[in-house]
């Protein structure tokens, strides 16, 4: 199989160039590196070049489902090999998804897990979040409802069949894709594609990208909340949040009634058994205390998208995926 990799990018000149190395790195080589820009200020396009990659730019930023199309419609490969520019490959990992398509036919998309450490370790909130989306991504390993393209790869034929992705979404647009996707093909998450990924290390912009993409959970949680779909937190923790957000009032009553609420928060603590085992493995129990500390951040900036999400459902019209969108389309 011929491969075709598509890098969409936008103002990440600083580790574009650790992507691009890691694709020069692989066991198995594509037949051309694409990379799309997505209408950058930064010096990404000269380090693209510099790297001999193919460089498709946008004359203006229309977001990573747009970069993605536009980069598939320029590819010549049998299958697309989709990675984000802040995301670095281990060397095995094309050559991984080619053996599990070839060894599948009937899959649709193949796509793999992060490394446990970041590309580029800038502190306590990146590895939080690098190690939670490990532990996530690993412990669901196998069939899935739910693939993510930011370390991804799919047979050209299947793309075309199911149309590309849906340009009014910058985020969740691996999930509309999925339902699209999983009607027809298979969908499977290996851990032996491993990408190492540059993530978020400042704990305001932590909170202000979750809040952001869970705006779209009233779409997404369709195909999250099915059976085999894809969930980086549990549903027993999303609740118990919930519930803690909403006694917190009962304080104003009776402050002897925060004790409903704490004891709440205790119960998040260990919602999640074998995540804490294995943050406390990898960082020790210190870290761990931080951990959880900032998770229920990260949940309460959820909830609060979720909430907003659905506000935005009832007023406001353009408001998430197209409405007319069906296989086959590209827009």
């Amino acid at each position: 199989m011929k491969v075709s990799v598509v890098i969409p990018n936008y103002n990440y000149g600083k580790t574009l160039g650790a992507c691009l190395r890691s694709v020069r790195q692989q066991t198995l080589q594509p037949i051309e590196v694409i990379v799309v820009d997505d209408c950058s200020t930064d010096d990404s396009v000269r380090i693209a070049e510099a790297a001999g990659a193919t460089v498709v730019r946008h004359a203006v930023n229309r977001g990573v489902s747009a970069a993605r199309n536009t980069g598939v419609a320029a590819s010549r490969g049998d299958v697309v090999f989709f990675v984000d520019s802040d995301v670095a490959l281990a060397p095995e990992a094309i050559e991984e998804a080619v053996r599990l398509l070839a060894a599948e036919p009937d899959c649709g998309c193949v796509f793999g897990v992060y490394g446990p450490e970041p590309l580029i370790d800038d502190g306590p909130v990146e590895r939080h979040r690098v190690l939670h989306l490990h532990f996530a991504l690993t412990r669901q390993v196998g069939r899935t409802e739910t693939a993510v393209f930011a370390l991804a790869a799919m047979p050209r034929r299947v793309f075309d069949e199911i149309g590309g992705f849906d340009e009014r979404l910058r985020s969740a647009e691996d999930d509309e894709y999925s339902e699209r996707l999983r009607t027809r093909y298979r969908i499977r998450l290996t851990d032996r594609m491993v990408g190492y990924h540059d993530e978020v290390d400042r704990l305001p912009d932590a909170l202000h990208e979750q809040y952001r993409r869970a705006q779209l959970m009233p779409f997404s949680a369709r195909n999250r909340m099915r059976r085999g779909g894809l969930a980086v937190n549990r549903t027993t923790g999303v609740a118990v949040v919930a519930l803690m957000l909403a006694t917190l009032p009962l304080g104003l009553l009776d402050p002897a009634l925060l004790a409903v609420p704490g004891a709440l928060l205790a119960a998040f603590a260990v919602a999640d058994p074998p995540l804490a085992r294995f943050v406390a493995r990898r960082k020790g129990l210190a870290y761990l205390a931080y951990f959880t500390g900032v998770n229920l951040l990260l949940h309460i900036a959820l909830l609060a998208g979720c909430a907003r999400g659905l506000l935005r459902v009832l007023t406001d019209p353009t408001f998430g995926p197209s409405r007319r969108f069906t296989i086959g389309t590209t827009s």
